[in-house]
């Protein structure tokens, strides 16, 4: 058969051969493991053996998004191992990203110490020394179903029943086996690059990135982002939704409005004590900048924030940041020559502090509004003037990035981040990621808003998220307070918008791979079909539609 391996030309081969061994002749050239391949583009794990026909391969080390996921997968499992050679009895729980790392929770009889984790990173490490293999096998689901049951990890039951599939995947590692979902490293020899930190009241894994994948990042602290996490804990308590597979049983018993109803609720109370903290603060807050990632439900929220605002008092007035945005020919160009409309030089920053201080001061202005069809700014023929009670609301991605108001004093300021920070994981070792919700938002809010295929959204997503990584989250921690726009409820409902979008994508597309992950994923969850529940200001409205704040 006749392979033509992605940037290395054509091999011939006369035998049957798997991805891992022919992966060792071409790891030389990659700077870090091979994680997977792209075979046909198809994602296929090392074990995976070549049929007997003329493929394309394209090999995926830790510097790919899927490799490093891979990895990260992996890693967990072992951790997971080390914890019950350690703590035989306990219950591990991944729970969120936190400082570049994943935070982690281990439920037993003793208490966590620092001597705890110590022996937790050191089993790890003899395990990754030994290079024991991670072994795969098709289970019939009913059967993992009990063996789960038996180990006591109902989690694991509970998702696995509303599998529709007769056979599940289940790993092993040293004699213990797991569901996860996605991919492995065929063995533990390859995790390499870990290191834990005690953060009471449980443990981060420190791990590499796709930037300097055989390196451990440094740990940043984010007490403020934590804590929005371990609100978010507090909530799926208020709810009694612990995962996905207890989220399914609520929907088949009828409950969906009563999540629904809870959810909103909560958001509702949490945007109207951000409100009453600038209330009080009114004499010193001039300005509120609402910043987050895209498909984070900004709009919404500076909406419900102003209703809030109003009804204490305040005559709040919203300035888009996007009609400061230079001339077109004068946008600057990102590392591949394209404009780069992300960037902060976008915006005409001296004109955007002069505005806002002389609106401050009590002067009128002309606003200006871009047009975005010519590319250039216009300006309003009314002159703008505010009041003492009328803060200025400013959405936009450079919110908490200081340099943006500069000019502007500290104590004027108040700024928001707004992400959706997901609460509810797949099971206790299989968290959601919170940028795969929001891709999810953004495929369905594209779809009808701005006519955009599925597709299209897709090969979007990693300038967009690189435009986050490089404009947003260095600055999250910069926030007064952070507000989690995520509804425990959402994917369900998202589910039947998205299925259809993303099974437009064929398997010779270049999108398929991350299309097809979705569609996976959206499995796990039962469909919330009827939406009357779904008030008319919820932030999901901005991405299914039927918002009450905008003419659609």
């Amino acid at each position: 058969m006749r392979l033509k391996v992605i940037g290395f030309g054509e091999k011939i081969l006369n035998e049957q051969i798997d991805l891992i061994t022919l992966a060792e002749e071409y790891q030389e050239y990659f700077k870090s493991p091979i994680a997977a391949a792209l075979v046909d583009n198809k994602l296929q794990e090392l074990t995976y053996v070549l049929e007997q026909k003329d493929s394309t391969i394209k090999f995926l080390d830790l510097t790919s998004d899927i490799g490093m996921k891979i990895y990260v997968r992996t890693l967990t499992f072992l951790f997971i191992k080390a914890c019950h050679d350690v703590f035989p009895d306990c219950s591990v729980h991944i729970e969120h990203s936190l400082g570049d790392g994943l935070y982690c929770e281990i439920y037993g009889s003793e208490p966590l110490t620092e001597e705890c984790v110590e022996d937790i990173e050191n089993r790890m490490r003899q395990m990754v020394e030994q290079d024991l293999p991670i072994k795969k096998k098709s289970m019939p689901t009913d059967e993992a179903i009990k063996m789960f049951r038996e180990m006591g990890w109902d989690d694991k039951a509970r998702i696995l029943k509303y599998r529709e599939e007769p056979e599940v995947n289940i790993y092993e590692l040293d004699g213990m086996p797991d569901y996860f979902y996605g991919y492995m490293f065929p063995s533990t020899g390859h995790l390499k690059w870990f290191k834990l930190k005690f953060y009471l009241p449980g443990i981060v894994i420190q791990l590499p990135n796709k930037e300097n994948p055989t390196k451990v990042a440094p740990y940043h602290e984010q007490p403020k982002l934590s804590r929005v996490f371990r609100e978010a804990e507090r909530w799926g308590r208020i709810l009694g939704i612990a995962d996905v597979g207890s989220l399914n049983d609520y929907i088949l018993k009828g409950k969906s409005g009563d999540i629904i109803r809870v959810s909103e609720a909560l958001h509702e109370k949490k945007v109207a004590e951000i409100a009453d903290k600038i209330y009080r603060n009114r004499d010193r807050i001039r300005i509120i900048l609402i910043a987050g990632p895209s498909s984070s439900g900004k709009t919404t929220f500076a909406q419900r924030l102003i209703v809030q605002l109003k009804v204490n008092g305040l005559r709040p007035l919203s300035i888009s940041l996007d009609d400061y945005f230079v001339e077109r020919e004068k946008t600057p160009l990102d590392e591949d020559g394209k404009p780069d409309f992300e960037a902060l030089e976008a915006i005409d920053i001296k004109l955007f502090n002069n505005q806002l201080a002389r609106l401050i001061q009590g002067s009128e202005v002309i606003l200006p509004r871009y047009n975005f069809h010519t590319g250039e700014r216009e300006y309003d023929e009314i002159p703008t003037k505010i009041k003492k009670d009328q803060p200025l609301i400013i959405e936009g991605i450079h919110g908490l990035n200081e340099r943006l108001t500069a000019s502007i004093p500290k104590e004027n300021k108040y700024k928001i981040y707004v992400s959706a920070l997901t609460q509810l994981n797949i099971d206790n070792h299989n968290r959601i990621p919170t940028t795969g919700t929001r891709l999810i938002r953004r495929i369905v809010r594209d779809s009808w808003n701005r006519s955009a295929s599925a597709q299209k959204t897709i090969s979007m997503w990693p300038q967009v998220m690189r435009g986050a990584e490089k404009n947003i989250f260095p600055f999250q921690e910069e926030a007064d307070i952070m507000f989690n726009s995520a509804l425990v409820y959402e994917l369900a409902v998202l589910k039947k918008y998205a299925e259809p979008l993303l099974s437009s994508i064929r398997p010779g597309e270049a999108e398929y791979v991350v299309a097809n992950h979705l569609l996976k994923f959206l499995d796990y969850f039962v469909p919330i079909e009827d939406e009357r529940d779904i008030p008319l200001t919820s932030i999901i409205r901005e991405f299914i539609g039927g918002c009450s704040f905008y003419n659609e």
